[in-house]
């Protein structure tokens, strides 16, 4: 009697186990985009901003730093990074490029609220848009962290001669599941961002700025992506830098430029 009772109890417990663990399931899949994007910390009123790229269902708005020079960059942000705070660094360490600030829509001043498929969708368009303000200069592209699977992406579907990823990752799957390994993630998650996938259809350079104590993309997703590049990569580290204090360390600001600065061909 005592046997079965026991059993029952352990079933009774089993069960509540199981639907417990499902309803953190349910909770992460319905909550997933709050817990990917953090666009609350950068957000700025539209007359901060001196640029605007008008989208279908949004206007996406940035800076524009030394502005009328025939060469280009665009930077596409990590999560919760207020790209206007890169203005003067990006002024004097590039003096030669006009550099484009556009926030990803939902961050900054821009509209909309994000999702992979908005973001990748309006980084093309950013991109076409300062192409087309530069025809006759070499338009490249800087991606950081969440930014760099949106970079990478607009490297697989245009001709980007120069392309630089801060920090970034095989695929925010693979990133997410390694912060998670008690959840089916990959059954679980909307927004993917496989760079890994994406990266071999980028032929032109491509510098990697990697960071020694990064906790938030660990090291082996960082290899796995430049493992996937079909090219030879200059990868830059960082062995005392964290995700979030990169740019601040000595060498992070010479390597964009040395990197920018020399012959494409």
């Amino acid at each position: 009697m005592a046997e079965r009772r026991a059993r029952r109890v352990m079933a009774w417990l089993l069960g509540l186990a199981i639907v417990a663990y499902l309803a953190v399931c349910a909770l992460l899949y319905a909550q997933q985009r709050r817990l990917i994007y953090f666009p609350q910390f950068t957000r700025v009123a539209a007359d901060q901003t001196d640029i605007a790229i008008t989208r279908p269902d949004a206007v996406l708005r940035g800076w524009v730093v030394t502005p009328g020079r025939r060469d280009a960059v665009i930077y596409f942000g990590g999560n919760a990074e207020a790209v206007d705070a890169s203005r003067g660094a990006f002024a004097e360490w590039l003096p030669d490029r006009t550099v484009y600030l556009v926030a990803h829509r939902g961050y900054g001043a821009s509209d909309g609220e994000p999702s992979e498929a908005a973001l990748l969708a309006d980084a093309l368009a950013v991109y076409d848009d300062i192409v087309h303000r530069h025809p006759e200069g070499d338009v490249a592209v800087i991606g950081r962290s969440l930014g760099s699977g949106v970079a990478t992406h607009v490297a697989s579907e245009r001709p980007i001669r120069h392309l630089v990823l801060v920090t970034p990752f095989d695929s925010l799957a693979a990133v997410a599941q390694s912060h998670y390994p008690a959840f089916p993630v990959g059954l679980l998650l909307k927004d993917r961002y496989d760079s890994a996938a994406r990266l071999p259809r980028h032929d032109g350079r491509l510098l990697v700025l990697r960071a020694g104590r990064d906790n938030v993309v660990p090291p082996p997703h960082t290899d796995r992506l430049l493992a996937s590049f079909k090219g030879p990569a200059q990868v830059v580290d960082f062995p005392r830098a964290s995700h979030d204090d990169l740019s601040s360390d000595p060498g992070y600001w010479p390597a964009l430029r040395t990197f920018l600065q020399r012959p494409g061909d």
